[in-house]
C-alpha cells in the first residue's frame, strides 16, 4: 500500500480554523488527521504542498516511524509548530488507514486499553460576561449536561500582573464556579501563560481554598526555571505543555520537576506516537498526562485512542459540546460524554469519517484569537449572541 495524494480542507468558525487532512492510498483507503492552528493555517497549507512531494507521496502508511522521521529530520531545519502540526495530521491519518485496513480501532493496535472510559473536562463553556452570576449559571449548565470537570480562565485580558480589583474579580469568578458545581466536581484554572512567577504564586495562594485540580501554564512557556519557581512555591498542581512541540523539549521540565501534569497537543506534537513517547517518559517521573485539545472530532478521536492505552493519563479536554458544537458533524463517530466520561471508540481506525461536503459548507474565516483582548472569552460570538 502506498500514499498517492494528500488533501487538506479547512473548516472555519468565529475563533478557530480546523484543518483536516485526507490521506489517499492506492487501494482506496482514505485516512484523516486534524489540527487547529492559531493564526498559522496558511503556513500549514504551504508546508503540506512541500511535504507531499518531498516525503509523503509514495510512502507506505504502515511505516509510520520512518515517515515521521523523514518529515521531522529530512528537511534539516528544526521542526517547529507548523512542521510538527503537519506531521501530526499525516501521522493520525496513517493510523486511521492502518486501522481501517485491519478492521481494528487504533487503541487495539497500540497495545490495548488500560481503562474502559476516558474522563473528560469541558472547555469553551464560559462565553458570558465576567460576572459571578453569569459564570455560576454557565458552570451549573456544564454539570447538568453530564460533565464532572471543567476548565476556565477567569483573568480577562490580564497580563503580567493584575490590579487589586481585577484580582478580586477573578477570585470571585473561581468562587462562583466552585459554588455552582459543588465539591465533587473538578475545576481546572487556566492562566494562559499570563503572569510573572511572583504574580502566579500570589494568585495560586488566593485560589487554593477552592481546591482547583491544577493551575495551567502560570508563566509563559519558554522559561523552565520560571515555571519551576512557581511549582516550588505553591501547593497546587501545575500543568503545562500545550506550546511545546517536541518531546525533547520536555527534558528540562522533567529534570526540574517543574510540572505535575503535562499537556502536549497531539495536533501540534507530531501525532499519536510522539505524544505516547513523551507520556512514557513522564510516567518515569511520576507526571500525569492531560492532552491539550481545541480540535474538532478527528483530533478528539485521536486523543481518545491515546488515552485508552496510556497508564498515566489523567483527563481529556473537550470543547465541542459548548463551543461551535456543530463541528461535531464534520466527522461523526466520537462517543458522547456521559456521566463525565467518553466511551472507547469502537469503529476501525480512528472510528470517525470526515464529511467533506459539511466541511466545505464552513470555509476558513481567517479566525484570529487574541487572549489579551477584552471579552476574548466570547470566542467571536458576542455579536452573534446579541443579534
Amino acid at each position: 500500500m502506498r500514499i498517492t495524494k494528500i488533501e487538506p480542507l479547512v473548516l472555519g468558525t468565529p475563533w478557530r480554523d480546523l484543518t483536516y487532512l485526507r490521506v489517499h492510498t492506492d487501494d482506496g483507503i482514505v485516512g484523516v488527521g486534524e489540527t487547529r492552528m492559531l493564526g498559522h493555517t496558511e503556513a500549514l497549507l504551504g508546508y503540506f504542498n512541500e511535504a507531499a512531494r518531498n516525503h509523503v507521496i509514495g510512502a507506505d502508511p504502515f511505516n509510520i516511524e520512518a515517515l515521521v522521521w523523514r518529515m521531522k529530520r529530512g528537511d534539516y531545519g528544526r521542526a517547529g509548530e507548523v512542521v510538527m502540526s503537519g506531521i501530526a495530521c499525516v501521522e493520525m491519518a496513517c493510523w486511521d488507514i492502518i486501522g481501517k485496513a485491519l478492521g481494528q480501532p487504533v487503541w487495539r493496535l497500540l497495545g490495548g486499553n488500560v481503562r474502559d472510559g476516558i474522563k473528560a473536562y469541558a472547555n469553551g463553556w464560559y462565553t458570558v460576561e465576567r460576572t459571578a452570576e453569569q459564570f455560576h449559571e454557565a458552570a451549573r449548565a456544564v454539570v447538568d449536561s453530564g460533565y464532572r470537570a471543567l476548565k476556565f480562565d477567569p483573568f480577562g485580558p490580564g497580563r503580567w500582573e493584575l490590579e487589586p480589583a481585577e484580582l478580586r474579580r477573578s477570585v470571585e469568578l473561581v468562587s462562583a464556579v466552585r459554588d455552582a458545581v459543588g465539591p465533587e466536581v473538578e475545576i481546572l484554572v487556566e492562566m494562559h501563560g499570563r503572569f510573572t512567577p511572583a504574580e502566579a504564586t500570589r494568585i495560586a495562594k488566593e485560589l487554593a481554598p477552592f481546591d482547583p485540580s491544577w493551575i495551567e501554564e502560570p508563566v509563559p512557556p519558554e522559561n523552565q526555571e520560571a515555571l519551576a519557581k512557581v511549582s516550588r512555591n505553591t501547593t497546587l498542581p501545575v500543568a503545562t505543555g500545550e506550546r511545546i512541540h517536541d518531546r525533547i523539549e520536555f527534558r528540562e521540565l522533567f529534570e526540574r520537576q517543574s510540572a505535575d501534569i503535562i499537556q502536549p497537543d497531539i495536533g501540534h506534537f507530531g501525532g499519536i506516537l510522539e505524544t505516547r513517547k513523551v507520556a512514557a517518559t513522564a510516567e518515569t517521573h511520576y507526571v500525569l498526562l492531560a492532552p491539550h485539545n481545541v480540535g474538532g472530532p478527528v483530533l478528539t478521536a485521536a486523543n481518545l485512542h491515546l488515552a485508552a492505552v496510556t497508564e498515566n493519563f489523567k483527563i481529556q479536554e473537550h470543547f465541542n459540546d459548548f463551543a461551535d458544537s456543530h463541528v461535531k458533524q464534520a466527522a461523526p463517530g466520537v462517543p458522547e460524554v456521559e456521566d463525565g466520561y467518553f466511551a472507547l471508540p469502537q469503529g476501525p481506525g480512528l472510528g470517525v469519517e470526515l464529511d467533506v461536503d459539511f466541511v466545505r459548507e464552513y470555509p476558513a474565516r481567517g479566525a484570529r484569537f487574541d487572549l489579551y483582548a477584552e471579552d476574548w472569552q466570547f470566542r467571536g460570538t458576542k455579536g452573534e449572541n446579541a443579534s
